[in-house]
């Protein structure tokens, strides 16, 4: 008969306590636990195959999924192995004795089945499940049969306002105690976009408040926390994070300690090996997120293009309303611009590179790309004008004015600082060794680049592993090229990857050639 909890307080008397062993498996946010099939808890427990189990030790407790093992080199009959993040979570030193339980099953699963069912679900079915998740008292079964259902069952607003709000009611809130607090979202997709680490220097300089937290790369070749980890340190307690932003006026480090919405890092580790990206989803993974981390003022970019996550013009403004009316109900002010997606934004896709256009442009650099210092500066002057004493249309002046006068330059330089700056010259950044140029099979005009697959192109040769490695373009949209002239170079840490990057250039690189008159032009809201 299956222990309850709370009748399940110690093990077994008869049977011998098991040590803890530290299993090196990296299991991306899941709590995993190895047990010998041999194992006499095992067997006399009638623990299953991936069922949840509990393991407690030094007053401490998680929740596990439990994988059975022959190898005694994994464990032997006398220990319980922890997967790194469980070993983390449970913050208890190796070889230490634990219990180990069967774990009761998560009290919102009737819910979950309705969901699977197509049923429309209320608040409290949300905020039950989203409590089970963040508890991690789902499998990763679980979790993917909610994803598909939420994704297939195309949730109405009113669910996704609900799944918003429940996410965002688990784990910390914070409150900054004034008045406008205001962040930068960009729903991604895009190469080398790396505004946002324009944008708060700006604004910070200016005098808002702006506590930039990001994410790391999971499909992409850099995330804003891995181009930032290439200047400063970005993986801060947040004690230490809530003081610069006093001090400063704003941050750029990673959102990962900060125990912000924690059931949407869950629910990630899912949606990404699946490519599911749903519009319910995504409101709810962003809208969550900034209301938890204190934010009452948002500007949101939304870029189109036909390689972007948005590909047409009505999809951005039902995905707009959308936002719109989620964000009105969690109390957020929320500012939409929809952007030209057409192509990467900057010169460089991966860490190094895109540390190194940023610079430029905060030091006025004659090589800086012109295109993020502008986009950087359209959505800057939107943000400086949450603040009732700038006018509308005013904000994108005093953003230039901020950044052309070093003000940027100074704020950016001071967080640097305040993060355990590292040093960095924008004028001789530290390439991956090796490279290779693409250059144009014939000579014509660029009228397409495909972000997918220069993206994939930057990954292969290493980023953002590699914080070095990526893709340096030369060529844009609009651009006349002659046969044999370089389109872009890729930079790669090791042989093989340079190879793997090198064979996927050749078989696609990305850039389409042809004629002026076939250039489209995207006609985008700012």
């Amino acid at each position: 008969m299956k222990k309850s909890l709370s009748e399940a307080a110690a093990p077994d008397d008869t049977l011998s306590p098991l040590s803890l062993k530290r299993v090196g498996i990296d299991t991306y946010r899941e709590n995993v636990a190895y047990l010998h099939r041999d194992c006499a808890l095992y067997r006399a427990e009638g623990f299953q195959a991936l069922s949840k189990v509990e393991v407690r030790a030094n007053g401490q407790r998680i929740l596990a999924s439990l994988n059975v093992v022959d190898d005694t080199s994994i464990v032997d009959c006398q220990q319980l192995g922890l997967s790194e993040d469980a070993f983390a979570s449970l913050a208890v030193e190796e070889g230490r004795p634990v219990s180990v339980f069967q774990a009761e099953p998560p009290a919102s699963i009737p819910a979950l089945h309705r969901k699977i069912n197509g049923e429309r679900l209320t608040r409290d079915d949300f905020r039950a499940i989203v409590q089970d998740i963040a508890e991690l008292r789902y499998s990763k079964i679980e979790l993917t049969a909610f994803v598909v259902a939420c994704d297939l069952g195309e949730m109405d607003r009113e669910e996704i306002y609900y799944l918003s709000d429940a996410m965002c009611r688990v784990g910390r809130r914070l409150d900054w105690h004034e008045h406008p607090v205001v962040d930068k979202h960009c729903i991604g997709g895009i190469p080398g976009n790396r505004t946002s680490m324009l944008v708060v220097p700006i604004v910070a300089a200016y005098g808002l408040l702006c506590p930039k937290t990001s994410s790391r790369a999971i499909t992409s070749p850099a995330g804003t926390a891995d181009t930032m980890e290439v200047l400063a340190n970005v993986d801060l307690p947040f004690d230490v994070l809530e003081k610069i932003v006093r001090t400063h006026r704003g941050c750029l480090a990673w959102g990962g300690t900060s125990q912000l919405s924690p059931a949407d890092d869950v629910l990630i580790s899912v949606e990404r090996p699946l490519s599911i990206d749903s519009p319910g989803q995504m409101v709810a993974s962003i809208l969550s997120k900034k209301v938890a981390a204190g934010s009452t003022h948002l500007l949101l970019d939304i870029p189109v293009g036909p390689h972007a996550k948005v590909r047409s013009m009505p999809e951005a403004r039902r995905l707009r309303k959308l936002f719109e009316f989620v964000a009105a109900r969690m109390g957020l002010t929320l500012d939409v611009v929809i952007t030209d997606g057409s192509q990467p934004v900057g010169k460089g896709i991966g860490p190094v590179l895109e540390a190194r256009d940023v610079m430029r442009v905060l030091t006025n650099h004659p090589e800086a790309p012109m295109d993020l210092r502008q986009k950087a500066l359209r959505l800057a002057g939107r943000m400086l004008e949450f603040d009732p004493d700038v006018r509308g249309g005013d904000g994108f002046g005093i953003a230039r004015d901020i950044l052309d006068s070093g003000r940027a330059l100074e704020k950016m330089q001071a967080i640097i600082a305040a993060q355990g700056g590292k040093p960095f010259d924008p004028d001789a950044p530290s390439f991956a060794p090796h490279a290779f140029d693409v250059v144009a099979p014939e000579s014509g005009v660029v009228i397409g680049i495909d972000n997918l697959k220069v993206a994939r192109i930057a990954r292969l040769a290493g980023a953002p592993k590699a914080a070095g490695a990526g893709v340096d373009l030369q060529a844009r949209i609009g651009d006349e090229v002659k046969a044999g002239q370089r389109l872009y170079t890729v930079y790669a840490a090791f042989r093989n990857e340079l190879a793997l990057a090198h064979q996927s250039s050749e078989r696609d690189c990305g850039f389409t050639l042809g004629h002026r008159d076939q250039l489209t032009r995207l006609n985008v809201e700012m």
